[in-house]
């Protein structure tokens, strides 16, 4: 408890599932946060079960969306006043099957909210606080961007790009402001659900661990990723597998 004490962070897609996790953990650690999703009531739930607007408020919108972005930096700042962390947790996947047969829209729609939001984060977050005070920043990738990711392949190269985005800006914001990321496997949320659903033992089976990842294994290595205790660690993507990119499984 307390090691983010007075810090505040913005968790995009945080009205449920990991972005949620990672919310929870950072005002356990004593953080404030301004989470962000599409769908104003569950978000509103979702800041309440956080403690309410003394440690959590939340502003609705499209994380692609330049105004929505701009709202929620500000709405940031005045509740809090200041802009220390911030987590591009915001993923979509909308198609699934041969990346030959991808709807073009689609595909320019993955890598707008899965690359360039983060990238349109990153600069506001720069530009209104960290630039001058410093900061962290955690983007969520995944496995899908370490190897083939068949089904999937245009998410996966979003989060491929989104690795390489990292690295980018971690040399362009040094030394004040640190850029990492976390790549999992297949974590039990209602995104994943077609990946495990009603199959979870068997997908399972292939992780040495035995298990699927819970939103709870992400959260507190993003924290450690945001916290000083990581302050030596810049442009690396840390990989939350259970051991399954050592076995070949999903």
């Amino acid at each position: 408890m307390g090691s983010l004490s007075e810090r505040v962070a913005i968790v995009t897609g945080a009205s449920r599932g990991i972005g949620l996790g990672i919310a929870a953990e950072l005002v356990r650690q004593g953080a404030r946060v301004c989470i962000t999703a599409r769908k104003p009531e569950v978000l509103a739930t979702a800041a309440a079960g956080l403690g309410g607007p003394d440690v959590a408020i939340g502003v609705p919108g499209r994380s692609d969306d330049g105004d929505h972005q701009a709202e929620a930096v500000a709405a940031a700042l005045k509740a809090f006043g200041r802009l220390d962390m911030l987590v591009n947790n915001t993923g979509i996947n909308p198609v699934y099957g041969p990346m030959t047969t991808t709807d073009p829209g689609a595909a320019a729609k993955i890598l707008a909210v899965n690359v360039l939001a983060p990238l349109a984060w990153t600069a506001r977050a720069r530009e209104a606080w960290m630039g001058e005070h410093g900061g962290s920043i955690v983007n969520v990738a995944s496995v899908a961007g370490l190897r083939p990711s068949p089904g999937i392949g245009m998410y996966g190269v979003s989060k491929a790009a989104l690795i390489r985005l990292t690295t980018e800006l971690a040399v362009e914001l040094g030394p004040g402001i640190r850029v990492n990321a976390v790549a999992p496997a297949v974590v039990k949320t209602k995104f994943a659900t077609a990946l495990y659903e009603g199959r979870e033992e068997e997908v399972s089976a292939a992780y040495p661990l035995k298990r699927l990842g819970v939103p709870e294994d992400i959260a507190g290595a993003v924290a450690f990723l945001l916290s000083d205790a990581a302050s030596w660690i810049t442009g690396q993507t840390l990989v939350l597998d259970g051991g399954v990119t050592l076995t070949g499984g999903v």
